[in-house]
């Protein structure tokens, strides 16, 4: 009897054992492929040193120029759908900042150097004068270059951006866990490309934006060796500045636009407000039933958007307004 009970309990340990690697299989690797949007989107990518980092970027279009900036834990591919949009009018420029995408993973990274990338990267690019545009933790880096480097900067767009939430203990749950002792560990674990899930259902208000590919993208960022120590450190070196941008947005001269998702649970929509108190002139246009990602939700009505303000900055720097994709 006990000979029987021990090879029972033997058969549902392998059996457990068995179905927890097979999940773990599963949602370990990535669903789709990597950077193969690239190439489906006619875009190379292409690599520049700046301040001893390598940065990758890619470039589209021409006319006045314009630079997409993107947030924590992105790249470039946040903007897939807004780059061709723009580059019928524009010359877009979209960067992977260092510690993220395909640019260098830095264990000693700090915000500042990531407004240095920015300028540094037009300069090498002999581009003078451009309009920025930012998400998220890019929107921060925008408004720091457009406050220190005012006349490399024609105007400023902040989409759903950081600033006013840079204390460690405000960021969103799943960017605490990340950038803490623990992040290094859980991307070792099975399940990873849960939590990834679980982050892009987060940001996103209609989940059908969490495809295969958008996790792939993701994922495969944060499995990059180095990824997590680098944006660790990123996040340390805010600790004790947690003011730098707020305290730089009144010297803004850029005319200056404010988009934010109504819906966004990562950086709620009142804070759009304290913006445009903060930066002479700007304006406000809230998205209805959008996340934190209006660029990727509502690709359209932001290029849209986007492509009106850029026309004629002076023009769009007045006023508040709400719209639907």
């Amino acid at each position: 009897m006990h000979h029987r009970r021990m090879l029972l309990a033997f058969a549902a340990t392998a059996a457990l054992l068995f179905t927890l690697g097979f999940v773990a299989s599963r949602y370990d690797r990535p669903p789709a492929t990597p950077g193969a949007w690239l190439a489906q989107s006619g875009l190379e990518a292409k690599f520049l040193t700046v301040g001893g980092h390598r940065l990758r970027y890619v470039r589209a279009g021409s006319g006045p120029a314009v630079v997409l900036i993107h947030g924590f834990a992105s790249s470039l591919y946040t903007w897939k759908d807004v780059i061709p949009l723009l580059a019928e009018t524009h010359e877009v420029f979209a960067l992977d900042l260092p510690g993220f995408g395909g640019s260098d993973r830095p264990g000693d990274l700090s915000f500042e150097v990531l407004p240095a990338a920015v300028l540094g990267l037009m300069d090498e690019l002999g581009v003078a004068r451009a309009a920025l545009v930012g998400n998220s933790m890019g929107g921060a880096v925008a408004a720091v270059v457009a406050a220190e480097w005012p006349d490399h900067v024609t105007a400023l767009v902040l989409i759903d951006a950081a600033g006013f939430n840079l204390d460690p203990g405000e960021a969103p749950a799943m960017v605490r866990l990340a950038t803490s002792a623990l992040g290094a560990l859980i991307a070792r674990l099975p399940f990873k490309r849960l939590a990834v899930e679980r982050s892009l259902r987060e940001v996103f208000q209609d989940d059908a934006h969490v495809t295969d590919e958008r996790v792939a993208e993701y994922m495969h960022g944060l499995q990059v060796p180095g990824a997590f120590a680098s944006i660790r450190s990123l996040r340390l070196s805010l600790k004790e500045r947690d003011t730098i941008v707020r305290e730089r947005l009144p010297r803004i001269q850029a005319p200056t636009l404010v988009i934010w998702g109504r819906e966004d649970r990562w950086i709620p929509v009142a804070q759009a407000d304290r913006f445009v108190e903060a930066i002479p002139g700007a304006r406000k246009v809230v998205l209805e039933e959008c996340g934190h990602m209006p660029q990727v939700e509502m690709a359209v009505a932001v290029g849209k958007l986007l492509r009106e303000f850029l026309t004629d900055p002076e023009d769009g720097a007045a006023g508040s307004t709400s719209a639907r994709g």
